[in-house]
């Protein structure tokens, strides 16, 4: 499979708890990766991601932009290049704090793919 994250449509995240934020599936299932999926996040100009928690672990990695990620009870800064390994059920949530888009990449078990 050979795609184009251009090409990829993107969705709003539908949660009560997202301002601004936009979500692409890159890679899942249904294309070959039976138990994972890769997703973008583009958080806009003061927006987030819901504060959430749940029962799986995932990892990201900001393609762009700056921000904070709220875990382990605090907000860490956040930039172009940060890496971000969260435990399950750790509370966690993305905010741009930029003039520009904030923009991620996270990776989930499918069970974890839920917005």
């Amino acid at each position: 499979m050979l795609n184009h994250e251009k090409d990829v449509k993107k969705v709003e995240v539908s949660h009560p708890g997202a301002k601004k934020a936009m979500m692409k599936v890159l890679i899942g299932p249904e294309d070959g990766w039976e138990d994972h999926v890769m997703r973008t996040f583009e958080v806009g100009v003061d927006g987030y991601t819901p504060k959430h928690n749940h029962g799986w672990p995932h990892i990201n990695y900001i393609l762009e932009g700056e921000g904070v990620l709220f875990l382990e009870g605090k907000e860490n800064k956040i930039e172009k290049g940060s890496i971000a390994y969260i435990p399950a059920g750790e509370t966690h949530q993305f905010k741009n704090t930029s003039d520009s888009k904030l923009v991620l990449m996270c990776i989930v078990p499918k069970k974890g793919h839920t917005f």
